[in-house]
């Protein structure tokens, strides 16, 4: 290396240094760390002490971590594909030429920007069982029916149930779409016309453009927001624990990986514990994150490839 190559360098690594201390300050340092003390009793007040892999092993006994992640993978398979599914209809609704788009574009990207102890008091009482919304607007259909057929349904109990309480939570989610909508519709615009036009002349509906066309033009863009969804969903954490006030919810029902390692490291200061869990719900989004990689290379189409 010559020496003006060698000063290119320095400078090159003066310029971006504060981008490698800060990564290694609060990415490598933190992340290490917590692998480290994911072996050893550790409380924070006190020194840590290794244990090997215990705390592995008590996870692998304890119940509670079982059905924290039993509930977080629940929520993920039916919150991520509905969440997509929605953001995607609403985005190609959005998509038409109609009058008034950009207030409607604007009215279903607000939500988005609610912050989530927001979002979570907002359903709280939307899910209330006895003065919410929602059930307000249940009870007439369900009224209707009872006087019909002589049964006596109810609306459930959204927060209080825990057969409900998890779909509560995905309503939500549904309800927050507005980032996936917004990134769909950056996708539509460029799916090219010539498509369309030329599948019009042969006769094509809207439904088969829309699964010939729309949806491998926009493969892409929907594998983004599935690993987007995917990590989003491994880490729901704030919108549960207000909910609850800081509590599982029944029976355990909204008690989630995140939520048990935030119990962990806070409330019992067992943080060689909740290190621990840290470390598998990585691995976990890593592995789930990997399997998507490996099945988008069959089913996800880039232009030009």
């Amino acid at each position: 290396m010559t020496g003006g190559e060698r000063r290119d360098l320095a400078t090159g690594l003066a310029f971006i240094s504060p981008w490698i201390i800060g990564f290694l300050a609060f990415c490598a340092y933190p992340v290490a760390s917590s692998v480290w003390f994911s072996f050893c009793d550790y409380s924070v007040l006190s020194p840590a002490v290794p244990i090997g892999a215990q705390n592995y092993i008590d996870l692998a006994n304890d119940e509670v971590f079982w059905t924290a992640l039993w509930n977080t993978l629940f929520f993920s398979a039916v919150a991520i594909p509905l969440g997509i599914l929605v953001a995607l209809a609403l985005a190609i609704l959005l998509n038409f030429d109609i009058p008034g788009r950009g207030v409607f574009r604007t009215i279903f990207f607000l939500p988005s920007l609610v912050p989530m102890v927001c979002l979570a008091v907002l359903w709280q009482w939307l899910l209330n069982g006895e003065v919410g919304l929602l059930n307000n607007v249940l009870n007439v259909p369900l009224e209707a029916l009872n006087a019909l057929l002589g049964t006596s349904l109810a609306a459930p109990n959204w927060l209080a149930d825990a057969r409900y309480a998890k779909w509560g939570l995905v309503f939500t989610v549904v309800w927050g779409v507005g980032n996936a909508v917004v990134i769909f519709l950056a996708g539509l615009q460029d799916v090219p016309r010539h498509l369309y036009e030329s599948a019009e002349i042969d006769g094509a509906g809207f439904w088969q453009k829309t699964l010939h066309i729309t949806l491998p033009v926009l493969s892409p863009v929907i594998y983004f927001n599935l690993v987007m969804g995917l990590i989003g969903s491994f880490q729901v954490f704030a919108v549960p624990y207000v909910m609850t006030g800081g509590g599982d919810g029944p029976e355990r029902s909204l008690l989630f990986l995140a939520t048990y390692l935030y119990q962990n490291a806070f409330d019992f200061w067992n943080m060689g514990y909740a290190c621990a869990i840290g470390v598998i719900l990585f691995l976990l989004i890593l592995a789930c994150t990997l399997v998507l990689r490996s099945l988008s290379e069959r089913h996800v189409h880039y232009a030009g490839k």
